[in-house]
């Protein structure tokens, strides 16, 4: 798509540069609706670049209905979802394009534990759970774990965890996500990192026991599917997405409940020097 939209544009502005009295038609004179008809087959990025080659393509650009295409079938119940909780109601005259940039920009629910935002590249939702909206095992006890403020986070802070015997973190959303497959993902660093004279260092001083057993992962959807997958954690200082499953959604307009659990439980040995950040719902 990126070359041929590419040697389209060459086309295009060679097209609309022509001379004002040249008596071959030119891409400014397409009906809007058979220039929407295209849009309705580019995806939201190349819309907006393709806006700017003349009035015809300005002007659907703008157009209802290839927004409305871009927005997934169940876009009335993210809205309700994401801005009645937060008292930023739609207007009923709003336009279709704008509520796709809205949707598209990530906005805080639960209380701010969870940020949802529409992918640009499929449409689909993504949903982001913060550690402190996590249930994690021995959180208030700061013997084994503490906050640590980071900007290296999108909630700018992350639990730490010092050492423990039983690791269990669990956690839980309810949203209405689009019909499609989705895949969760855990944000996990061994080692804390910091600024030390303008330079990322991170501390693994506290790092051991993830070498001797792995990791589980477990979902779960209201609808029955499970997904296990475990792993060994490696690559101290480096954020990492563990997967811990995929799912699908076939009903977009009956809210899905994922829930979702990290565990090693095994207390013949002690583990430590983990930052949980986040649970990640993304498409595939």
């Amino acid at each position: 798509m990126g070359s041929g939209l590419s040697s389209f544009l060459l086309m295009c502005n060679s097209t609309t540069t022509a001379p004002a009295n040249s008596p071959e038609p030119s891409l400014g004179d397409l009906p809007e609706s058979v220039v929407g008809s295209v849009l309705l087959y580019l995806n939201p990025q190349d819309i907006c670049r393709l806006a700017s080659l003349n009035r015809a393509f300005r002007s659907a650009s703008t157009a209802e209905f290839v927004w409305e295409s871009k927005l997934p079938k169940n876009y009335d119940l993210i809205i309700s979802r994401v801005f009645d909780e937060n008292k930023n109601k739609f207007s009923s005259a709003i336009w279709k394009k704008e509520i796709y940039a809205r949707l598209s920009t990530p906005s805080p629910i639960d209380g701010g534990t969870k940020r949802v935002w529409l992918d640009k590249g499929t449409g689909k939702a993504c949903v982001l759970i913060s550690s402190n909206g996590l249930a994690i095992t021995g959180i208030d006890d700061r013997r084994y774990w503490s906050w640590i403020p980071t900007e290296e986070s999108r909630f700018h802070s992350v639990a730490y965890l010092q050492q423990i015997w039983w690791f269990e973190v669990d956690g839980e959303v309810d949203f209405p996500l689009p019909c499609g497959a989705y895949s969760l993902y855990f944000r996990l660093q061994l080692g804390r990192s910091s600024r030390r004279f303008g330079r990322r260092v991170c501390n693994s001083e506290h790092v051991h026991g993830w070498d001797i057993k792995p990791v589980k992962f477990q979902l779960s959807t209201s609808d029955g599917q499970k997904a296990i997958s475990q792993c060994y954690l490696t690559e101290p200082g480096k954020w990492n997405n563990y997967r811990a499953g995929d799912f699908v959604v076939e009903d977009s307009k009956v809210p899905m409940k994922i829930k979702f659990s990290m565990t090693q439980i095994d207390c013949t040995h002690t583990k430590g020097g983990l930052c949980v950040d986040s649970v990640l719902i993304r498409p595939k």
